[in-house]
């Protein structure tokens, strides 16, 4: 086995035809699905090792010595894509070179396309290529001071005793960080949990129309189609 994966594994060309034989299975799957949508799930996971296994490296997040690799997923849980990156890079490191191959295998298709991520994601680059892709998105945006001042009216405590399920409230606005080239829809979700003193604030940036429930309902979704 280590002999293959040192003497085959490592030409360009072998690593190409094991890329393009999971693609025609994937597509062979997927033009057999009677669906008029697809949806993707970008995300990173961490695989460790426990030798000394090239790339392999310490990640913080993770606190283990392990590679990252990048994964994109479909809803029916097939791999779209899959990329093997050294332990120490971002979450959404080379996200374009994996995604971008997908993206071109769908352009055609006449489905109506998705694509969930979380906040290691959110950077206008993606935003700009889904859109100039006619991607759908719901994304998960870091919260700053800018997005809970949209959101002051929701953060006052509310009176009385507090039920024993959560008090749920959201809110839609339009916002622009200093990197956006322009405006973009965020949705906000705020829960009041008992015995809790502060609320749980979620922010997703998102270009569908959806009404703010669905959109937050839609995003946490995300990460079941590989489970």
């Amino acid at each position: 086995m280590s002999r293959f994966e040192t003497e085959m594994l490592t030409h360009l060309e072998n690593l190409e035809a094991l890329s393009r034989l999971n693609e025609a299975w994937v597509s062979r799957a997927m033009g057999r699905t009677k669906t008029r949508r697809l949806i993707l799930d970008l995300d990173s996971s961490e695989s460790p090792v426990h030798g000394e296994q090239e790339g392999a490296s310490y990640n913080g997040h993770f606190e283990c010595v392990c590679y990252h690799p990048l994964f994109c997923f479909n809803q029916h849980g097939d791999c779209e894509g899959a990329m093997l990156r050294p332990g120490h890079v971002h979450s959404a490191h080379d996200w374009k070179e994996l995604l971008e191959p997908v993206v071109a295998r769908y352009r055609d298709s006449g489905l109506r396309k998705y694509l969930r991520a979380d906040a290691a994601f959110a950077s206008p680059e993606v935003y700009q290529h889904l859109e100039d892709e006619s991607f759908l998105y719901a994304i998960r945006l870091p919260a700053n001071a800018v997005l809970h001042r949209a959101i002051n009216h929701l953060l006052t405590r509310p009176v009385g005793r507090p039920p024993k399920k959560p008090i749920i409230c959201y809110h839609h606005f339009f916002y622009q960080a200093g990197s956006w080239e322009r405006p973009r829809r965020v949705v906000a979700k705020v829960e009041w949990h008992q015995g809790e003193l502060f609320p749980r604030v979620g922010f997703v940036v998102t270009n569908l129309r959806a009404k703010p429930q669905r959109v937050v309902r839609f995003y946490n979704g995300r990460g079941t189609a590989e489970g």
